[in-house]
């Protein structure tokens, strides 16, 4: 038996799936800041599994826009997710309590210096795993397609998100860290 088109998937890396399902249960309110940095839940479609992937990310902020880097822990190689989006760009997130769909696109080199100021301002390691890779380091800019809070819109909870593509099965699971390293630890609250 097959899985729903809906069904969500959850990072199989056991500390992220924790940090998810507590930002999950309490709407954002445990795991929207994670051991002190902004995080969100970022839920892509497989490019090709087509399945619903989920994930929790360190964001920044550039207006009403969101700003990732699909750093892998400086790994050599992107994470799934960025790769998921190069492909279907309509994302969902959840920021805190809201829920809504953005649009990701990388940014482009005109764009990326001062955004890339605003991100290793906000978490410093983004510099150090830039150093250390042979590869450009992509910075991602998630443009809501409907306000956060803006209440004419999906807010509170989202709505089941379809996206249209759908792909062959892949097996790759980075996100946002190397899948077997830890890149902080855990602080008292």
């Amino acid at each position: 038996m097959t899985a729903p088109e809906n069904e969500i998937f959850d990072s199989p890396t056991p500390w992220v799936a924790d940090h998810i399902r507590a930002y999950l249960e309490t709407g954002g309110v445990q795991g929207h800041l994670y051991q002190g940095w902004p995080t969100l839940l970022l839920t892509t479609r497989g490019r090709r599994s087509g399945k619903l992937r989920r994930t929790a990310l360190i964001y920044g902020r550039d207006r009403d826009r969101y700003l990732l880097v699909a750093s892998n822990g400086g790994a050599e190689r992107h994470p799934a997710w960025y790769l998921n989006l190069t492909v279907t760009p309509t994302v969902s997130l959840q920021v805190g309590p809201d829920h809504f769909t953005a649009t990701a696109r990388t940014a482009t080199a005109e764009e990326k210096p001062r955004l890339w100021q605003i991100v290793t301002e906000l978490f410093p390691q983004y510099a150090k795993y830039q150093e250390e890779s042979a590869r450009e380091l992509p910075l991602v800019i998630l443009t809501p397609q409907v306000p956060p809070g803006d209440r004419t819109g999906p807010s509170r909870p989202a709505r089941p998100w379809t996206p249209t593509s759908t792909t062959p099965p892949s097996r790759q699971t980075c996100y946002g860290a190397a899948p077997t390293e830890r890149p902080w630890t855990a602080r008292p609250n």
